[in-house]
């Protein structure tokens, strides 16, 4: 084991937080792309623990970008359902031995598959999104320059390094590459075209991050919370709760979540080309990241060397897709 890789000592991170001891080993649940989550039954309750990549975290940021997530998390809460992870001992971040874990509650609920997701559940998830842009979180004195334009990325860059180790995306990325230059330069000029208008967000509200429980929509997941532009929030996000399992787009569906966005703040202007140019960059972040991950660059061990393998190939067809519905979509929001 290099010491990169995750340093996982339940049974000291039971009893540093008092968590009661541990009745059975924990259990790996499936799910997350960048950090491992465990579920642990102790003779207090029982919890969901999640491991922080170690790779994510000794970024410069890292650990203060984590800790604003978590206070947007438990102001969110006071206006919808959400769950923020644990205070413990004053903190909802715990390092132990040099790997940071977050502890939530157990929810006894269960996450909607694409395919599953209904018309009424993207209307209730657009009202959900609306209060969550609704709510005041100046008293938290967020740093909102934190939203940048997309820095220049150097496929070629990955491209030859990836010819160089034989990877088994080479063919789709070199298929795509001057598309991916062209996706680029249009995620860095609507950025900085939707810069000035920002609100607090989930931003990553995805089927996968919403626990279902009697029918009410708990909001979990809260690590990428930070500031965005509303109208590429709300369009992203009704994207995630509209596409089935073959990436193809509901309109329906999507069009309910836009509805019950508009219930909670009226009618909606925006340059929605240029929003839904801007549905690029979070994709073509996600790609470079999920390179760097396959070529060894930024990875922890093999099993995320694997994860960022299949994300590559995963995330190039995305970006097709998205590609091929931005015309629809430009039309639906028109009329």
């Amino acid at each position: 084991m290099n010491d990169t890789q995750y340093n996982l000592n339940f049974n000291k991170l039971c009893s540093e937080l008092q968590l009661g001891e541990l009745i059975s080993s924990p259990k790996p649940i499936s799910g997350g792309l960048l950090h491992r989550m465990y579920s642990i039954e102790t003779t207090q309750a029982n919890y969901a623990v999640k491991a922080l990549n170690p790779q994510i975290m000794i970024r410069p940021s890292a650990v203060q970008n984590y800790m604003d997530s978590e206070k947007i998390a438990n102001v969110a809460a006071e206006h919808i359902h959400a769950q923020p992870a644990k205070m413990l001992k004053g903190a909802s971040m715990h390092n132990i031995d040099n790997q940071f874990y977050l502890i939530f509650d157990w929810i006894e609920g269960q996450r909607l598959e694409q395919d599953e997701v209904t018309i009424n559940n993207s209307s209730l998830m657009g009202t959900i999104l609306a209060d969550i842009h609704k709510t005041d979180f100046r008293k938290l004195e967020l740093d909102s320059s934190q939203i940048t334009n997309p820095k220049t990325i150097d496929w070629m860059f990955y491209l030859n390094k990836g010819k160089k180790e034989n990877m088994e995306w080479i063919d789709i990325l070199d298929s795509n590459i001057d598309k991916l230059y062209e996706w680029s330069t249009k995620a860095k000029k609507s950025s900085s075209m939707l810069a000035s208008n920002k609100v607090i967000s989930h931003r990553d509200l995805e089927p996968k991050n919403v626990m279902w429980r009697q029918g009410i929509p708990i909001v979990i997941d809260w690590e990428s919370a930070g500031y965005i532009n509303p109208m590429h929030d709300l369009v992203e996000t009704a994207v995630y709760w509209s596409v089935g399992s073959t990436g193809s787009i509901n309109k329906e569906k999507f069009l309910a979540f836009i509805g019950g966005y508009q219930k909670r703040v009226g009618s909606l202007t925006a340059n929605w080309e240029v929003v839904l140019d801007h549905g690029f960059a979070g994709k073509l972040d996600w790609l470079e990241y999920s390179l760097k991950r396959s070529l060894w660059i930024e990875c922890t061990d093999i099993e995320e060397q694997l994860v960022g393998t299949s994300q590559v190939i995963r995330t190039l067809e995305a970006l097709k897709q998205y590609e091929n519905m931005i015309s629809e979509m430009k039309n639906w929001l028109n009329t």
